[in-house]
């Protein structure tokens, strides 16, 4: 595996902890590499909607702008598919608090 994928696979799978935790910041850095394709991740407009998303319901100003810019490049069907899923995540989240 080269440095690059395992680096991209720290960044992501520690960032998704710090998510995990409710972590603001951690879901715009999230949006932030699966929107530019950073570190090697693969760009996914979908994932980055869905993690801007999550910024944004935490009052993030700078994921409300990011998610918009995105939202112009991605079909309807995508922009559902994202809300769902950071709905889903929001949920794990609350079930994992009680």
């Amino acid at each position: 595996m080269g440095n690059s994928l395992r680096s991209a696979r720290f960044l992501i799978e520690s960032r998704l902890r710090d998510a995990a935790r409710g972590d603001a910041d951690a879901c715009f850095d999230l949006g932030m590499v699966y929107s530019s394709g950073a570190d090697g991740v693969g760009i996914d407009l979908v994932e980055a909607h869905k993690w801007f998303n999550i910024a944004a319901v935490t009052g993030s100003s700078a994921a409300q702008l990011c998610r918009a810019e995105i939202a112009e490049d991605m079909t309807a069907r995508e922009i559902i598919d994202a809300q769902k899923a950071a709905r889903a995540w929001l949920r794990g989240l609350e079930m994992r608090a009680a």
